[in-house]
């Protein structure tokens, strides 16, 4: 009864990615013309989850949706802000959460921009340590993004997701890598069920896996679809004791 009313303070998380057979998640092999009928699955499945937000890692972030922009900061040398959670747009019921401990990611806007609708209109949150450079923080301020603090100097994953729900009301979040955060996810049990779009091609030595230092995890099949172009959808939920 304990574990369930932890998970139940909580967001649902749904690891969801897109891997090669060998279980990698980035690569020169995601741009070929065969994992193509896998990546618009992927994206379709995230759609239709429905949940009320996703999560990337800084380099996903900054890869997928940031553009790897660095603003000036010299404007904000002398600004002073306490690491406090903060809530730009009270309105907001979509949300695209950054973990982001420095606070180094460039943010245009405070809401993604993208063709997708599964992403287009979330608002950002930027989850921090409390070590964030001032002025990283007080840009974030002045460009309307959303902070929750989560750890001094290292992120307490198992909290940022107690505040995710507090104070949002994040109910389900997709977890979409890289593999650095889906490792802390996984080392900290915070993953309850995986989601994964195969690709019928191998990778090379050096691409990413699926979780970065991971650990032994318990999950059950629940369900397997055989999709168009050789691509298999596999669905596991964590198994805890009771």
């Amino acid at each position: 009864m304990l574990e369930n009313a932890k998970i139940q303070d909580r967001p649902h998380v749904v690891c969801h990615m897109s891997v090669s057979l060998d279980g990698r998640v980035t690569g020169d092999f995601l741009r070929l013309p065969q994992c193509e009928a896998a990546t618009k699955a992927y994206y379709r499945i995230h759609r239709e989850y429905g949940a009320s937000a996703f999560a990337c890692g800084r380099v996903t972030m900054e890869e997928s949706f940031t553009s790897g922009f660095h603003p000036d900061l010299s404007r904000f040398a002398g600004i002073v802000i306490p690491p406090m959670d903060h809530v730009a747009d009270e309105n907001a019921s979509f949300f695209a959460v950054s973990f982001d401990r420095h606070g180094s990611l460039g943010w245009k806007s405070s809401h993604i921009a993208d063709e997708d609708p599964g992403y287009d209109g979330a608002h950002v949150v930027e989850v921090l340590c409390e070590s964030v450079p001032q002025p990283c923080l007080a840009y974030l301020h002045d460009r309307g993004v959303s902070c929750v603090f989560a750890g001094k100097d290292d992120m307490d994953m198992a909290l940022a997701l107690r505040k995710l729900r507090e104070i949002f009301g994040i109910r389900r979040l997709l977890l979409e890598g890289g593999s650095v955060l889906n490792g802390a996810f996984l080392r900290a049990d915070l993953v309850d069920e995986l989601s994964l779009v195969v690709m019928p091609v191998t990778a090379a030595d050096g691409d990413e896996s699926l979780f970065d230092g991971g650990v032994m995890r318990n999950f059950r099949l629940e369900d397997v679809q055989r999709l168009e172009g050789g691509v298999v959808w596999m669905r596991y939920r964590r198994v805890r004791e009771k």
